[in-house]
């Protein structure tokens, strides 16, 4: 019996552990990563936090234990005061006018051959072509010789005109104006369109903020050890600051409506999600359902983002999960305004 209340103390110990990591998680979207980078690293295992947490809630519950209270309480500040990790209903109308929005991080389309699969490539464009974009925002594009998406009108930057990486946004509609924000020092960038709805110009972000390098497959996420590990992520979360301030400044000159996609390199519980999002709806959170994971990860990691003006109706979104064709999930999402 003694070694059972050791057993159940270190039990609660650990669970205190995780509940306080989980609530100073909670505020990371309110510091700066050039703060404490150190802290900001914790936005990275929000969800695994949560699952933790739940994991020891129902634990107690079962055992009919007061200790209960702790990780219920932590879930509950969670889903008043942080963007969800599950979405348990959604919400779909399908209008004819809607914009079909998509957003894809293609990894190159396998040109590294990461997967042993030879038709990546091909794979791909068959499956942007049969869902049928308005608008699709690719990001480690590769322009290479086979390229068959089936839209009209696109724009592709590369980092140099030998270069063949880059980002890619393709259109249904005409392209009014074009622009490239040109991160320095880094090889991810964010570009953007603008495009005639009807009355409207609308214009697109497509952005791939500092990837921060982690190969979830090796040992020590593919660093020699945990001091190189934490000056690569510190380096990384400061760029994201930077390169996101950057975009902030370039919308703020926007007037009109906007879309804001792709891959942020970071969760819905960090800093420059919460920047990137403020004033705007996620359509994820507004019409998705599930768990949202958008990269291929053992936990659910929602790292790709739709966002749009307030007053824009989110008819539907979508994450295309049994498509494994990159370490991302492509997304999707039906918009409208009102």
């Amino acid at each position: 019996m003694k070694q059972f209340s050791l057993f159940r103390k270190l039990l609660f110990f650990i669970n205190s552990i995780l509940a306080c990591a989980l609530v100073l998680a909670y505020f990371l979207p309110h510091i700066s990563p050039k703060t404490i980078p150190a802290l900001t690293v914790f936005s990275l295992f929000v969800p695994f936090l949560i699952f933790c947490n739940l994991f020891f809630c129902i634990y107690w519950i079962l055992k009919l234990h007061k200790n209960v209270l702790l990780p219920a309480f932590v879930l509950v500040i969670g889903w008043f005061f942080a963007p969800p990790i599950v979405k348990f209903s959604n919400k779909e109308i399908v209008l004819t006018d809607d914009l079909k929005v998509m957003s894809y991080n293609v990894r190159m389309f396998n040109h590294y051959k990461w997967n042993d699969q030879e038709d990546i490539e091909e794979q791909i464009f068959s499956f942007v072509n049969s869902e049928n974009p308005d608008i699709i925002a690719f990001q480690e594009f590769y322009q290479s010789d086979k390229l068959n998406i089936k839209l009209p009108y696109s724009y592709i930057k590369t980092k140099s005109k030998s270069n063949k990486f880059g980002l890619a946004i393709y259109s249904k509609l005409p392209i009014v104006n074009k622009g490239s924000l040109n991160f320095q020092d880094s090889a991810n960038n964010t570009i953007f369109i603008d495009v005639v709805k009807g009355k409207d110009t609308i214009r697109v972000y497509n952005v791939h903020l500092e990837s921060l390098k982690l190969n979830p497959s090796k040992e020590n996420f593919g660093e020699k050890d945990s001091e190189r590990l934490y000056q690569r992520l510190s380096n990384g979360f400061k760029k994201q600051e930077d390169q996101t301030k950057l975009i902030l400044k370039n919308e703020l000159e926007w007037k009109g409506k906007k879309i804001l996609c792709g891959d942020f390199n970071n969760t819905s519980y960090s800093w420059v999600y919460k920047k990137l999002a403020t004033n705007k709806q996620d359509a994820f959170i507004k019409s998705g359902i599930g768990l949202g994971k958008t990269f291929r990860y053992i936990y659910p990691i929602r790292i790709d983002f739709i966002l749009t003006d307030k007053n824009a109706d989110i008819h539907q979104f979508k994450t295309y999960s049994e498509i494994k064709l990159s370490d991302h999930y492509p997304i999707m999402s039906r918009l409208n305004w009102k």
